[in-house]
């Protein structure tokens, strides 16, 4: 991604790998689904207090943005539904609302392998639930629905994705992939306003289509720390770089490519997460909190991840996790080239996150955010 890249080819080229192969997202998302599990009493309540403050319409309208694909895409949705029923079986007179389920990525994404699965999604859930699914492909940065029109919304793992990667970083960040600690002080500003404009965006927009009272359920993978050269902001992507700056120094892959790479991803903090959406002023915060998940979560099995660890390291997985993430923003700047080498790059990224699994702490950092829309908002 050079800086001459669009930001609508950015959009088509960020999406995670397709289909349910060996590499891809439906295979290698544990990390995410454990994420969705860690974080399930905290959508559990948001949905009970906004069916406290105006009971469930007739037509509930959710939206999971950034739905990728494979087996999360849908045990979002599957969770929710049942907590709901749940809570209107506990009152006499609540009937089940229709589920209006909006799943929402950018347009690269495998919405096929989702829609494939849908049917035999409805035939586990209980036969009294009217559950209608649609895809909404586009970005999340701009508007996706109708004004007053979502009930509710959830996203993970996605919003510290940036809808660009910002100018002066391609010039300045040599020897990068994302935010370093070795990164100039304006990489890491730049990132951060890009970051702020992002999620303003974000917020102004969802405060148009969510109901007064409308709420959301947010997270990140972030960093506890202030500092953006922080250890947690990026340390995956470090390691990323060394092997890629491996490749680059034995002729492997281009010098020049590797320079302009970045990753198009922020990790906020809660204050930095905070202060947006006080300004922006559409929303309250109702909770904020961080998580820590291992790395060696990436290490449990999905679909049948546990003999490849054996075999290759502690680091196998993890690197698998994040191939499913990376691959396709690789190939698309590297060129021809980066399809024949991809496998090279995740062999030494995987001995190199063995190594430091095997001899530091490792985990990702999670901010969390339960917001609830204003009764009276900022004029839009």
């Amino acid at each position: 991604m050079d800086k001459e890249t669009p930001l609508t080819e950015v959009a088509e080229v960020l999406h995670m790998n397709s289909g349910t192969g060996g590499t891809s997202y439906a295979t290698n998302s544990l990390l995410q689904q454990t994420v969705i599990r860690m974080t399930r009493p905290i959508t559990e309540e948001a949905i009970r207090k906004l069916h406290t403050s105006m009971s469930f319409p007739a037509k509930l309208a959710v939206a999971d943005l950034g739905c990728s694909s494979g087996p999360n895409a849908l045990f979002v949705v599957s969770d929710l539904i049942k907590f709901v029923g749940r809570l209107c079986d506990e009152q006499a007179h609540c009937k089940y609302p229709e589920f209006h389920v909006f799943l929402n990525d950018l347009p690269g994404n495998d919405f096929n392998t989702i829609f494939r699965s849908v049917q035999s999604f409805q035939e586990r859930l209980n036969s009294e639930y009217s559950v209608f699914i649609n895809g909404v492909p586009g970005s999340f940065y701009g508007r996706l629905f109708p004004a007053d029109s979502l009930h509710f919304v959830h996203s993970s793992y996605s919003l510290h994705w940036l809808s660009r990667v910002p100018e002066q970083v391609v010039e300045a960040n040599k020897g990068n992939i994302h935010m370093a600690r070795s990164s100039p002080e304006g990489v890491l500003v730049a990132y951060y306003r890009q970051f702020q404009s992002d999620f303003g965006s974000f917020l102004k927009c969802r405060a148009v289509e969510l109901v007064a009272g409308g709420r959301m359920v947010l997270t990140y993978l972030g960093r506890r720390s202030e500092e953006r050269d922080s250890r947690e902001a990026g340390y995956i992507w470090e390691l990323l770089s060394i092997a890629l700056n491996q490749m680059a120094s034995q002729g492997i892959i281009d010098q020049e490519k590797l320079d302009s790479f970045n990753i198009p991803q922020y990790m906020p903090s809660p204050t930095e997460v905070e202060a947006e959406v006080k300004r922006q002023g559409s929303f309250a915060i109702d909770r904020l909190e961080v998580s820590d998940v291992s790395w060696a979560v990436c290490n449990g099995e999905l679909s049948g991840t546990d003999e490849c660890n054996m075999e290759n390291g502690a680091g196998y997985n993890v690197a698998n996790c994040i191939r499913a993430v990376a691959e396709p923003l690789l190939v698309s700047h590297f060129g021809a080239g980066g399809v024949e080498v991809i496998d090279e790059v995740f062999r030494r990224y995987a001995a190199i996150v063995s190594e430091r699994m095997a001899n530091e702490k490792t985990e990702f950092v999670n901010v969390i955010a339960s917001l609830s829309k204003k009764l009276a908002s900022p004029a839009h």
